[in-house]
């Protein structure tokens, strides 16, 4: 059995884990792939046990209460394309939540955050209106001694625009599932662009696909996730 705990930095609702952030933690617990569904929320500095069950699924457990579970998936996404950095940092000008934001604590996308300690990722629509974009440069204390950014951050980063990118209301929403590939780890520094779209909407449930592109706007990582308006 292994332990998995979340620092309250990294939180997003009051109270509770961000989803990317968490499911970056948890995903590192599988050798491949996997679908993280998010049975309730996340506490924050409260240690949890990750089991291991049959077929290569992990179940996250908070004494005998399910809070999550990883299974084996596929990621087939279609990637549109990207902004450069300037237009990413033009549209975040037209971030929503500016305003009026649901969670301004969030790790990712809180208005509250400081820089140095939030992601500050403010993804706004694009000229087109066709997606969402925000220029997001890493600082020094996401990054591991090699000058990377640490992966559970980059699964953070590819969280919040995904909510943004399925409504343009602000209605409050939860991360339901999130399933990500890193195709690389981006530099402490480094300019990078990340997009949201919608794929698809089904009563209460919004299907979005992200993705994280470097100053080359080469793809570094992508995610596909189901976010849910509760009733």
């Amino acid at each position: 059995m292994a332990i998995l705990q979340v620092a309250a930095r990294y939180c997003g609702p009051p109270g509770t884990a961000n989803g990317g952030y968490f499911a970056g933690l948890f995903a590192r617990h599988a050798p491949d792939i996997v679908r993280i569904r998010l049975q309730a929320p996340i506490p924050l500095d409260t240690p949890l046990a990750v089991e291991s069950r049959d077929s290569g699924r992990l179940e996250l457990l908070q004494e005998e209460r399910l809070l999550a579970t990883a299974e084996p998936a596929g990621l087939h996404l279609h990637i549109p394309h990207a902004p450069d950095y300037l237009e990413a940092l033009e549209s975040s000008r037209r971030f929503i939540a500016f305003g009026r934001h649901a969670f301004p604590g969030c790790f990712v996308c809180g208005t509250a955050r400081a820089r140095g300690d939030g992601l500050r990722i403010f993804a706004g629509s694009t000229r087109s209106g066709a997606m969402v974009a925000a220029p997001w440069v890493p600082d020094a204390s996401l990054g591991h001694d090699d000058g990377k950014v640490a992966p559970e951050f980059m699964w953070a980063a590819l969280d919040c625009p995904g909510y943004f990118a399925a409504r343009d209301d602000g209605v409050p929403m939860l991360l339901g599932e999130f399933t990500a590939h890193l195709d690389r780890r981006v530099h402490i520094d480094e300019p990078c662009v990340l997009i949201g779209w919608k794929i698809s909407v089904s009563g209460r449930k919004y299907e979005v696909g992200t993705a994280l592109f470097d100053e080359d706007g080469e793809l570094c990582g992508r995610a596909r996730a189901l976010w849910i308006e509760p009733k």
